[in-house]
């Protein structure tokens, strides 16, 4: 696992090596064939100041589940929108360390390229990795789409300086989309093709919502108190 640089930065530094990271990612077709595909996700108790964070492995395409991680670590970075990866990345990093068989392609819940500075989560946590990823978030960064017709496996460019930068998915009929971009060694087409094969009932691609899941459980239980 490379070791890209130091965390303990001001914000104009960490947007600064933003800039420079974003020259280093890699968009590619995902592989067609591999064996684990892993999640992540992070939970907040912001009383204590502490996060968990959650990487769980399941079998390709199967999605059977093989390995659960997760870390509790302090909160180490403000909330500063587009800095989202300082916060994070580090804890999801000590779970990843945790597995005894790590992902092949790794989902996150945030965003990949689709980012002011093309480095959001999924980018900078693949770049740390050294091993494809796709960003799936809830909401949208940044960058602008044209309206969306929700039925289940619509889609939409999402732009970003006239740049297609990720897609605006329904999984769901109904129910508000998804945004989808690739972070790491993986390109558009291959990381909305990944999701539509996990999504099931719900609206987050099953990996993703057991990783969701879990994170609430044990930040739920980490914020009852003592």
């Amino acid at each position: 696992m490379p070791h890209l640089h130091r965390w303990d930065l001001s914000p104009k530094e960490a947007i600064a090596l933003q800039r420079e990271l974003a020259q280093r990612v890699r968009l590619q077709p995902l592989p067609e064939h591999f064996e684990v595909l892993g999640a992540a996700d992070i939970g907040y108790i912001p009383r204590k100041n502490r996060l968990v964070a959650v990487m769980l492995t399941f079998r390709w395409p199967g999605l059977e589940p093989l390995e659960t991680a997760h870390v509790i670590a302090p909160i180490p970075f403000p909330y500063i929108p587009g800095l989202l990866s300082f916060r994070e990345v580090p804890s999801l990093l000590a779970a990843h360390h945790q597995l005894q068989r790590p992902p092949d392609v790794l989902l996150c819940d945030g965003q990949g390229i689709a980012h002011p500075r093309r480095l959001g989560l999924a980018s900078h946590l693949g770049l740390f990795l050294d091993i494809p990823t796709v960003g799936c978030a809830k909401t949208r960064l940044c960058g602008t789409h044209a309206p969306l017709d929700l039925r289940r496996g619509n889609y939409m460019p999402l732009l970003l300086a006239e740049e297609t930068v990720g897609y605006v998915y329904c999984s769901r009929e109904g129910v508000k989309p998804v945004y989808i971009s690739p972070g790491h060694l993986a390109d558009l087409e291959s990381s909305r093709k990944i999701i539509e094969g996990c999504v099931g009932r719900y609206r987050l691609p099953e990996p993703l919502r057991k990783a969701h899941n879990l994170a609430t459980q044990l930040r739920q239980t980490l914020a009852q108190p003592e």
